[in-house]
């Protein structure tokens, strides 16, 4: 179970029990009886995957009355389900359901072939009654639970039509239904159990225990022992367990399980690692930065369970039609009935008709033509390192037309480095290169930012002596300043030294604005560093870095154009001449530059008035706001990054910038497999509706048809597990 708030609401999501069966009716009634439990805002719920998804006023209600209100409906929630027994117990009950199909075969060939040789009767119908023993088995289990949430769905039709059958003397009909409805449902669960089980994969990355220093020896203790600060070894071959930092030891570790990388990464003392990746070689202590439940995979694995249980747009829509699509399947098989009769008709033919409409019109293809598609899709993704929060997130890919790109660590290597430090020359006489960046990097190691970054990187490589800073204060998009010494050393671009010193008289500004302008149009991005003191401000000097483009950026940015997407974007409060330069080495069509975080935001908004459907990409820390106004947010690198996984609706795990055109193409795939999906379910019904209606077939063939669309839609969206760019 895992739980997210929000200021105002809180979400919580239960495991709860799988059942068999193709309709979701029983879900909705479950989801209509939470939504009336005073607090609950809304409910999302399938037993299909086994999860519901509940947001409720935590002032109103609690978990625990939103749990007995489940329990209350005869529904059993799993409190933090073992991922290996829940998947034995899977595997277990597809068996069962398998032995039970193949049964049911036996009973009606064993039943057909007494018939056709005129063997004893009571052989022929203990055969027949075996076959409807065990193929309306779960069908049956299935339908009284859902009429016990005073609904009806997809199996109660077949039951009804089988046994219809058998009250005509057609038990062969009846068997064969009966068959292929139990053999297409297996299908199903195998193919909607692959599904789950490539995503269910990624908690098996996560080892269960760490070998922990204590007092200078090894101890194994399990990972949910392990505080921040501990420090772990782990050996060639072993899975990493936690987050941390390498504190000794070098090697390579082997993270495409998380980041999708497919090459191995070369760790040393200070890199990062992420718990469930494998240690490929060398010995490596390990200092933990996050607990077990705070490591990048646990919070992807939460993700993925929202994911589960948040649906596609489609699949909402064609799970509110069940029940009235269902409950209008059997008025029409009523009205087959007694409009002939009332006209004459024969009773027999009359009804053998009208069993054979209600199974041809029935819904099953329509109904699991979705979610097979789409948790192929987000376990397909998965595997290569791309984290949908939902399937609505995987139809949003589909249809984006336009693309926003944040620059520094989207399309750039985002480790920017210092290349210049000037002291402007009639400053101060006693100022050196060092003395100036030892005064910047004292201001900069209170900011996240990645100049700063940059800056204290620098001082450190130098090995430089930095004083105390004091009273930080920053500027969002333009500059900061702190108390050093014996004055307040100012660092920002122009628009800082515009407008937050724009009353004050500054020495040098010219020469220095003049010098920025000259960094900049070398493709560096520039700041000017002033001191001010006793009132005065004068320009001490500025600082230059620049940032490589990342490779293979050209090439995403062709594979955007060749998916349709029409135009492409670049946001950076970066200047200019240096966002020009970096576009047209990528070919980007637009730049808005100079940007602070809000105007990114107004930015996002103007482009979605313009294109509609426009995907935001950005590292998720300063763009998180631009990722959530976007129709679709993108966030790179966020296996370290807590506030990507929070605030995207795609995750890339890595800085693949070739799965930005992965994550489109996936959606775009999916869209025409569902496409292709619900044309074969309606094809299928509309063909054999009006070839009954007009002419009449046979109750097998119409259960041919049936069963073979249904059983063609789950494969044909399984197919997505194997998609590649």
């Amino acid at each position: 179970m895992a739980v997210t708030k929000s200021p105002s609401l809180s979400t919580c999501t239960l495991h709860i029990e799988r059942r068999g069966g193709r309709g979701e009716a029983g879900a909705r009634a479950l989801e209509r009886h939470l939504q009336n439990v005073s607090g609950v805002h809304d409910a999302d719920v399938s037993f299909r995957t086994g999860s519901a998804r509940i947001t409720y006023d935590e002032e109103v209600t609690s978990e625990d009355t939103i749990r007995e209100a489940v329990r209350d409906q005869d529904v059993s929630i799993q409190d933090d389900p073992d991922t290996d027994t829940d998947d034995v117990s899977s595997r277990s009950e597809l068996r069962r359901e398998a032995v039970f199909v193949g049964l049911t075969l036996l009973g009606m060939m064993t039943g057909l072939v007494t018939g056709w040789l005129d063997g004893p009767a009571l052989l022929m119908w203990a055969s027949y009654g075996v076959a409807y023993a065990f193929g309306g088995w779960y069908g049956l289990k299935g339908a009284v639970k859902t009429l016990r949430h005073g609904a009806v769905d997809i199996d109660l039709l077949m039951i009804v039509a089988a046994l219809g059958a058998l009250s005509i003397g057609a038990p062969f009909e009846g068997t064969m239904l009966l068959f292929l409805f139990s053999l297409s449902n297996t299908l199903q669960h195998y193919a909607i159990g692959r599904s789950r089980r490539a995503i269910k994969s990624l908690v098996a990355m996560r080892p269960d225990e760490a070998q922990v220093l204590r007092d200078g020896e090894e101890v194994t203790v399990p990972i949910d022992e392990v505080a921040v600060g501990d420090v772990f070894v782990v050996r060639p071959g072993d899975k990493i367990p936690l987050d941390g930092v390498v504190t000794s030891g070098e090697g390579t570790v082997d993270q495409a399980s998380l980041t999708g990388e497919s090459v191995p990464v070369p760790k040393e003392p200070g890199d990062e690692v992420f718990g469930g990746t494998i240690n490929e070689s060398g010995s490596l202590e390990i200092e933990v930065t996050r607990q077990a439940h705070e490591s990048a995979i646990s919070r992807l694995i939460h993700m993925v369970e929202r994911a589960q249980s948040e649906k596609a747009p489609t699949q909402r829509l064609i799970d509110r039609l069940e029940q009235p699509y269902v409950l209008g399947v059997f008025a029409l098989t009523i009205a087959a009935i007694a409009i002939p009769l009332a006209l004459g008709s024969e009773f027999t033919s009359t009804f053998y008709r009208a069993m054979t409409l209600m199974v041809a019109a029935s819904p099953c293809a329509v109904i699991i033509s979705t979610p097979a598609a789409v948790l192929s899709a987000i376990a397909s993704g998965g595997r290569q390192g791309v984290l949908f929060k939902g399937g609505e997130h995987v139809e949003a890919a589909a249809k984006i037309d336009a693309v926003a790109f944040d620059k520094t660590g989207t399309l750039t290597q985002g480790d920017t480095q210092l290349t210049d430090v000037f002291v402007r020359e009639t400053a101060d006489e006693s100022l050196t290169d060092d003395g100036l960046l030892s005064l910047a990097a004292a201001v900069q190691a209170r900011s996240e930012h990645h100049l700063a970054r940059a800056t204290v990187a620098a001082a450190e490589e130098r090995s430089l002596d930095v004083p105390d800073a004091q009273r930080f204060q920053s500027a969002a998009g333009k500059g900061v300043r702190a108390a050093v010494k014996d004055g307040t050393i100012h660092i920002g671009n122009r628009s800082y030294f515009g407008t937050v010193l724009e009353d004050a008289a500054i020495e040098g500004i010219e020469p220095g604005l003049d010098r920025l302008q000259s960094l900049e149009s070398e493709g560096k991005t520039s700041v000017i560093v002033a001191r001010e003191a006793g009132g005065d401000v004068t320009v001490l000097g500025w600082l230059a870095f620049t940032d490589t483009v990342r490779p293979g950026a050209a090439k995403m940015i062709e594979d955007l154009r060749s998916l349709g997407v029409e135009h492409i974007v670049m946001l950076t409060g970066d200047n200019e001449r240096v966002a020009q330069r970096i576009a047209e080495e990528v070919g980007i069509d637009e730049v808005q530059a100079e940007l602070l975080p809000e105007e990114k935001v107004s930015t996002i908004e103007d482009l979605v008035d313009q294109h509609e459907n426009v995907a935001m990409v950005g590292d998720g820390v300063n763009d998180a706001p631009a990722l959530a106004t976007a129709t679709l947010g993108i966030a790179m690198g966020g296996a370290g990054t807590d506030v990507a996984l929070d605030t995207a609706d795609v995750v890339l795990m890595g800085d693949d910038l070739s799965k930005i055109p992965y994550v489109l193409g996936l959606g775009r795939k999916t869209r025409r497999t569902l496409a292709v999906n619900l044309a074969i379910a309606f094809g299928a019904i509309a063909l054999m509706v009006g070839t009954i209606l007009l002419r009449g077939i046979p109750l097998p063939l119409a259960v041919v048809g049936h069963e073979g669309s249904t059983v063609l839609v789950s494969l044909n969206g399984l197919r997505l597990l194997g998609y590649r760019e």
